[in-house]
């Protein structure tokens, strides 16, 4: 999935010209060989053609810099890279085909890892006291929070982990759906982090996410007394086969944990959260009073 599905550029300069590649986890020693792979593939194409590199570099709209860099494995090509390439190349769409390979190694390791399991989890419990989860944040959303990190995250990772996040939500799209329960904190949906038109929007999507017929929605309300999850976020993932992971920073020092007494720790909190919090019913009014208020 692009970012956006940005169109190939034209005009080449020093800032565009690192525009449609992403970084390669130097730890990553799986993304390494894909992308080393997919590099040398290019160059021999290139090379087979018999065009240099300045004269490729020009038709594909981008600067020698870059093409050097794909081709030695030291940026990932972004999709509209390959189909310009392919173009060039008059490569009949083997060249875009490498995409395929590309897809899953173009998002950090942690990502993927988490995708992974996402993408097989048949439930899926999940409190974020911070920030709204990141599978119902809008691509605004998303962009505002990315932005306000310090140390600042660089353009270029902002617009991967964008990229990441909408990539995950192709959880919605699985098809037998898993059963989705979130539980949100009232003061992140009061933020407006990125202004008032990008708070609006995420709880318009907030509202639309909980009529999916597997997704529950709950806010809990800052006046609440009592509350379970002073100790953090919660995440616990359960499979087809009766095995889950969860994840707490107070639980095995925020390591991933399959130990059903670990698990049982989790799933007693999340299940205290979810009575504490107003009920899904209640918290679309809630959400639907606040969106009357921005």
């Amino acid at each position: 999935m692009s970012v956006d599905g940005e169109a190939v550029r034209t005009r080449v300069d020093s800032e565009a010209a690192d525009e449609p590649g992403w970084e390669v986890d130097p730890d990553d020693d799986w993304a390494l060989a894909v992308v080393a792979t997919v590099g040398r593939q290019l160059r021999l194409r290139r090379e087979a053609a018999g065009m240099p590199v300045a004269e490729f570099a020009a038709a594909v709209g981008y600067g020698d810099d870059l093409v050097y860099k794909i081709e030695s494995g030291k940026r990932i090509p972004r999709p509209e890279y390959l189909d310009a390439a392919d173009v060039a190349l008059c490569a009949g769409g083997l060249v875009s085909a490498m995409q395929e390979d590309l897809k899953k190694v173009r998002y950090p390791k942690k990502v993927r890892d988490l995708a992974q399991l996402e993408a097989r989890a048949v439930e899926l419990q999940l409190y974020d006291p911070l920030h709204v989860h990141g599978l119902l944040q809008t691509r605004e959303s998303a962009r505002a929070l990315l932005t306000m990190r310090r140390p600042a995250y660089s353009a270029e990772e902002v617009e991967r982990f964008i990229a990441a996040r909408v990539a995950r939500k192709a959880i919605y799209e699985r098809d037998p759906a898993p059963e989705l329960s979130f539980v949100l904190e009232e003061w992140t949906l009061r933020r407006p982090l990125g202004g008032r038109a990008v708070l609006r929007g995420q709880l318009e999507h907030l509202l639309e996410a909980g009529q999916l017929p597997n997704v529950e929605l709950q806010v809990m309300p800052v006046e609440r007394e009592e509350h379970a999850g002073v100790d953090g976020g919660i995440e616990v993932l359960k499979f087809e086969d009766g095995s889950a992971i969860g994840r707490s920073p107070v639980v095995a020092n925020g390591r991933p944990v399959t130990e059903p007494r670990q698990l049982r720790i989790l799933e007693l909190r999340y299940g205290i959260i979810r009575a504490q919090a107003l009920t899904p019913r209640e918290s679309a009014a809630f959400i639907e009073q606040l969106l009357g208020e921005t």
